[in-house]
């Protein structure tokens, strides 16, 4: 049996540990969420904001994010007003005004907004806040609804990094999918937003997509070494259709299998490194002169809800249905439905929908899959059972994924395609209860 075949089994994606199948929901009340925030704050002023803005115009099947789809641009205004109005439920914690280090639009699609609805959403948070001076701002963009008004408005804000969806450029993929963009929309949006002085351009991509072929890999690589962007998120397709609805709209015949796939990511990752980038973490590449990867080289490299940021803040909150905030001993995740999620903000009461605070042991665990995920090693605590997490990494080291010593555990080259089965062994929250069905995504 090959590695690939071996390793190819349903694993979490080490976003949060304990991963959100495994938070005890029934432990947690928003007094406790609220308690966990401010406990943080007053020991440290800086945070970090994500704000979810679910909208989208059309379902691109492949999505595994929380979304809405609707034409109907009205909803922008009434949605604005709830996340302020949430903004505010927190602010009234807070004994001192916040220092603002990091502001992330995601979505849905952040672009679906009008340019000044997003003035009007960013303005609302940055009158309340004090902003650091290493601050980080950035907004997810799809080319086919970003403008260059999008783009001036949100630089005269202070956003200096915009991440594109790309995904790939073969335009039989791309109708598969359901998503509609141009080479020229993609080029556009790029060239725009250097113009302007954005510093950091992030373009995602996926492997995996149905009718995925090599092909199709080299020639998306060919526009990449076109547009050069700063940092690459070269994401693995996660078929969960038992999730997400919308992709059963293709049949997983039309996937590629195990060996074809990993083919298509080893093909990527060379074009990608023969073009001068450096693999980050997992599934992502920078430049050297990024600061995606000056972060990895010096260990500052931070893995979050948001992804892989250079910053790290003891504090991120969440804003919007279905964001998620951190205190890194609680977190708490808000209401999925835009309509319930404004229904909440409309009665007075945070809008949260489940939570989890971690325990003791969560926080080593959650440690040890940060060092990983970021750093490719980790050393050994006092209090960790040494013997179960030797154990379940016999076949790892057996296999040449990573090499254990007295003083930790280190990831070879090799292994850092297994990255989220090396993980595992750590996961003591899976192991007490291994799932019985369909949960996580193929770990390759």
């Amino acid at each position: 049996m090959s590695l690939l075949e071996k390793y190819d089994i349903p694993a979490p994606r080490y976003t949060s540990y304990p991963t959100v199948p495994y938070w005890e929901t029934d432990q947690m009340e928003e007094r406790d969420w609220m308690r966990e925030v401010v406990r943080v704050f007053e020991k440290d002023r800086r945070l970090s904001l994500y704000i979810h803005l679910p909208f989208c115009e059309k379902l691109c099947t492949y999505c595994g994010c929380n979304k809405h789809i609707t034409r109907n641009h009205a909803v922008e205004s009434p949605y604005i007003q709830s996340v302020l109005a949430e903004w505010t439920m927190y602010l009234e914690h807070f004994p001192e005004k916040p220092v603002l280090t990091e502001l992330h639009l995601g979505g849905g699609t952040p672009t679906f907004f009008h340019p000044e609805n997003l003035k009007h959403l960013v303005q609302g948070i940055l009158a309340t806040v004090e902003i650091a001076e290493d601050h980080e701002f950035s907004f997810e963009a799809h080319p086919a609804s970003t403008t260059r008004e999008h783009l001036e408005t949100l630089y005269d804000l202070g956003f200096r990094r915009i991440s594109i969806g790309v995904q790939d450029v073969d335009e039989h993929i791309l109708r598969v999918i359901n998503r509609f963009q141009t080479i020229e929309e993609v080029s556009f949006v790029t060239e725009t937003a250097r113009a302007l002085g954005y510093h950091s351009v992030n373009m995602d991509l996926i492997f995996g997509l149905p009718f995925q072929k090599q092909e199709h890999i080299i020639h998306t690589m060919s526009y990449i070494n076109r547009w050069m962007p700063d940092r690459i998120a070269f994401y693995s397709y996660a078929h969960v259709p038992w999730l997400k609805n919308g992709q059963r709209a293709f049949d997983e015949n039309d996937l590629p299998d195990t060996v074809s796939k990993r083919a298509l990511y080893e093909t990527g990752k060379r074009m990608l490194e023969e073009l001068g980038y450096h693999d980050v973490g997992m599934d992502h590449f920078s430049l050297s002169t990024d600061a995606l990867y000056q972060s990895a080289e010096t260990g500052q490299l931070h893995r979050n809800f948001m992804g892989y940021t250079p910053l790290f803040t003891p504090l991120s909150i969440g804003l919007g249905a279905s964001a998620i905030g951190d205190t890194f001993t609680a977190f708490a995740q808000n209401i999925k439905t835009v309509s319930e999620y404004e229904a909440a903000m409309a009665a007075g009461r945070l809008p949260l929908q489940r939570g989890h605070l971690l325990t003791q042991e969560d926080q080593w665990n959650r440690q040890h899959i940060l060092n990983l995920m970021c750093r490719y090693r980790t050393a050994w605590l006092a209090e960790d059972p040494r013997d179960l997490i030797l154990a379940r990494l016999t076949e790892p080291v057996a296999d040449g994924l990573v090499v254990v010593g007295p003083e930790g555990v280190q990831v070879t080259e090799q292994g850092k395609g297994f990255l989220r089965n090396i993980c595992l062994a750590f996961d003591a929250r899976y192991w007490s209860k291994v799932p019985s069905g369909k949960v996580f995504s193929q770990a390759v």
